[in-house]
């Protein structure tokens, strides 16, 4: 229904914000990510948004880049995870070592989280994982690929899938090639790492 809101910090607290537009508070529940960039009281700013409705009422999230409710938009459609956990996510690791865990299957980064098990966790490896390629492959044709390495093209695929612009990904890729780099998670790892 809103895909972003513009206006000025009225109250920011405990990982909510309130922004004024043309006089009303939009009421917006946000990661630490968007809080921390987000609280200074007077501030202008844009939140990209998401409105939930169910049966306990509505809520509305947001979120300081398109990429982290992209991601937010992701987890929920996980099996058993919710907005609250989601938002969890998003405030206990960065995008992009989320990222990186998802497409390594590290279940140790996102288990360090509170209120995320270990089941919960594998399951949103094994259900993003399988989307970021479905994703990736509709999104790569050969013009995009660097070589016939099957490892370089994954990684490309994987960052690509993540969020990142083709172009980003593949001077990323090409920075991790040069590190040496050869295997599809290591690429992805430096590829990441480099992006800062």
């Amino acid at each position: 229904m809103y895909a972003f809101i513009s206006g000025r910090i009225a109250d920011a607290s405990n990982g909510r914000v309130v922004l004024e537009n043309n006089g009303i508070g939009y009421e917006m529940l946000v990661s630490n990510a968007t809080f921390a960039r987000a609280c200074e009281t007077g501030k202008n700013i844009q939140l990209y948004t998401y409105l939930r409705v169910s049966d306990d009422g509505v809520a509305l999230y947001g979120f300081i880049t398109p990429e982290e409710k992209g991601m937010f938009l992701k987890l929920i459609t996980v099996s058993g995870v919710g907005p609250k956990v989601a938002l969890a996510l998003l405030s206990g690791i960065s995008l992009k070592d989320l990222g990186l865990a998802l497409v390594t299957g590290d279940t140790k980064m996102l288990t360090g989280i509170k209120g995320i098990g270990k089941k919960t966790a594998e399951r949103i490896i094994l259900e993003l994982r399988g989307s970021a390629d479905v994703a990736a492959q509709g999104i790569l044709d050969g013009t995009e690929k660097l070589t016939a390495d099957s490892s370089t093209n994954d990684a490309l695929a994987a960052l690509v899938a993540l969020g990142l612009s083709r172009g980003e990904s593949v001077k990323a890729v090409e920075r991790a090639l040069a590190l040496g780099a050869s295997e599809t998670e290591k690429i992805i790892a430096l590829a990441l790492k480099s992006l800062g």
